[in-house]
């Protein structure tokens, strides 16, 4: 294991206010995530990991605690200086996917690095690469609306490892994915958190992410209940 850790939580809750209800999404979370790994946080559904993650990412702001990502205090940041991390430094993939409609698959994953301002020769390998490491190199050309749901997906996955960001975030990533696939996908993040040393946090319910991870979060209520490595629990 690295020795410091990429992201830290300390003391993180996250509280909505619903009528005269207080929902405690995320509540009193302290974790250390470590850089060039695979973590998975788990969990029923409504158990606060989406919230967890977009508090991580400064896609939402925490009611109280820190979180510090690469040796950024994030929430010391404004919100310019956290578009830019979030520009710089992390990739996301969403269970919407995101896409836009009218672009192709090729042009999808390449509109993060248009925005890097890459080099078109750069940005054209990338872009072709990461829809071959997920299987999709047949299907540049097609719109979102030409694709399955689990290509829709894979679209998703290949535009967040284009960046090749130092941080991945995602969401439910194998979830419209057959296992076949799923497992391709996951053998290229674990290729990627060693040769590129991406620190990858997956938000999943997949038995089959949870066999791949180094490090297993589970989360209940809003809290961290236990954090386990993937030999220490049976999976069928």
């Amino acid at each position: 294991m690295a020795k410091n850790p990429i992201i830290t939580t300390e003391n993180l809750h996250k509280i909505y206010h619903t009528g005269s209800e207080d929902v405690h999404a995320v509540n009193d979370v302290s974790l250390k995530i470590y850089a060039s790994q695979l973590t998975a946080i788990v969990g029923r559904s409504g158990a606060g990991k989406t919230t967890l993650l977009n508090v991580i990412s400064g896609l939402d702001t925490p009611s109280q605690g820190s979180v510090t990502l690469d040796g950024d205090d994030l929430f010391t940041l404004n919100e310019a200086q956290r578009i830019k991390l979030r520009r710089e430094k992390i990739g996301f993939i969403f269970q919407n996917f995101g896409l836009l409609p009218l672009l192709s698959a090729k042009e999808n994953v390449g509109l993060p690095l248009r925005m890097q301002k890459m080099a078109s020769s750069e940005r054209e390998d990338r872009v072709i690469e990461a829809l071959e490491w997920v299987g999709l190199a047949k299907r540049v050309h097609h719109r979102p609306y030409e694709l399955s749901g689990g290509e829709q997906q894979r679209v998703a996955i290949a535009r967040a490892l284009a960046a090749r960001p130092k941080i991945l975030l995602a969401d439910e990533p194998t979830g419209q994915l057959d296992s076949q696939t799923g497992k391709r996908v996951l053998d290229t993040m674990r290729d990627l958190t060693s040769k590129l040393s991406i620190t990858i946090v997956i938000v999943t319910h997949d038995q089959l992410v949870m066999r791949n991870a180094d490090i297993i979060h589970e989360m209940l209520d809003g809290q961290l209940i236990e954090t386990r490595t993937p030999e220490l629990i049976e999976l069928p």
